[in-house]
């Protein structure tokens, strides 16, 4: 009877795949089985109701951060209407920013420009259930197949630590979950609970803050310290960009090297010289530590400056409106 019950599983598994590895996803079930508290027909039995999305497949060959300029990139998250939705944000959260951001040490602007570049202030969270975002990167994207098999058997842990819904929950097309859009691995390592609770829900705004904090807290944010400042002079600039966003060299090595940063940082100061090309022109930054703890959450340098401007503009919006 059970060798009946397999294979009727496995044909409706099969119906539903599309382009998914039927070996791969047997394995799967097998291996999560076998270090879980689920039989290989229960985790079959939640397979058999993902469904594989050819358009997730197509947005992972091609990030935004990839595709686009600076310019082009900036425009999409530092538009008045997502300002004016983080100054609403703030002043309906106003409470538990301020709580968070004391206790964590994270600038409460900071905190708003993740969340806003992520969802929205959760107006976007994502359509993709995220049961299938997962299974079909895990399955039929062989690039990063590990990994998003690595993120489907977290979330399937985490749907039974959190007594989430598997079959209801929606997120981004790579698996990203709530208001600021955590993959299931970083979920469950940082998600934090605004009241202390044993469970935490991202879908709800106060775990999400606190959680958002914790993330960049738990990756060494530097309370007080500075993110980033603009090259404000070039003068006979050497080739000294820098590759990566964690910083490597001091302001005074780049100066001497043509790259004269605005405001009164110190010289001793350690940071990345980091490029950004506009449609007709180059920008240059330099990213601080928390610059680089900031592009913990998206590896993408045009992430992490788009989190830095939009706080600050938001910042700047409510401040005149609360003076």
């Amino acid at each position: 009877m059970r060798g009946v019950i397999l294979s009727f599983i496995w044909l409706s598994v099969s119906v539903a795949m599309g382009q998914i590895d039927e070996n791969k996803v047997a394995q799967f079930a097998t291996s999560y089985s076998s270090t879980h508290d689920l039989s290989v027909e229960e985790v079959t039995e939640i397979l058999s109701n993902a469904k594989y999305k050819q358009d997730i497949i197509d947005k992972m060959e091609r990030p935004a951060e990839g595709t686009m300029t600076w310019e082009r990139y900036r425009n999409i998250f530092l538009k008045e209407d997502r300002i004016k939705a983080g100054v609403d944000f703030w002043e309906t959260n106003r409470e538990t920013l301020n709580a968070v951001s004391a206790e964590s040490g994270v600038p409460v602007e900071v905190i708003l420009g993740i969340i806003g570049v992520e969802t929205f202030y959760g107006q976007r969270i994502g359509s993709y259930r995220v049961l299938d975002a997962l299974y079909t990167l895990a399955f039929g994207y062989p690039k990063r197949s590990s990994f998003f098999k690595a993120e489907l058997a977290n979330f399937l842990e985490l749907i039974d630590h959190e007594h989430l819904d598997i079959y209801s929950i929606k997120g981004s097309y790579a698996g990203a979950i709530g208001f600021c859009q955590f993959m299931p691995s970083s979920y469950q390592a940082y998600a934090k609970s605004f009241d202390d609770d044993q469970s935490v829900n991202l879908m709800e705004v106060n775990d999400a803050i606190a959680s958002v904090a914790n993330y960049l807290a738990e990756h060494r944010w530097d309370e007080g310290a500075p993110i980033t400042v603009e090259v404000k002079d070039m003068i006979n600039p050497q080739p000294v960009i820098s590759k990566y966003a964690k910083p490597k060299n001091t302001l005074r090595y780049y100066s001497d090297n043509g790259y004269v940063p605005s405001g009164n940082i110190s010289p001793e100061m350690k940071a990345a010289l980091l490029e950004f090309e506009n449609e007709d022109s180059k920008e240059y930054w330099f990213g601080f530590w928390n610059f680089y703890v900031i592009t913990r959450y998206n590896h993408s340098p045009m992430y992490a400056l788009a989190v830095y401007q939009l706080g600050q503009e938001v910042k700047k919006m409510y401040d005149q409106k609360n003076p």
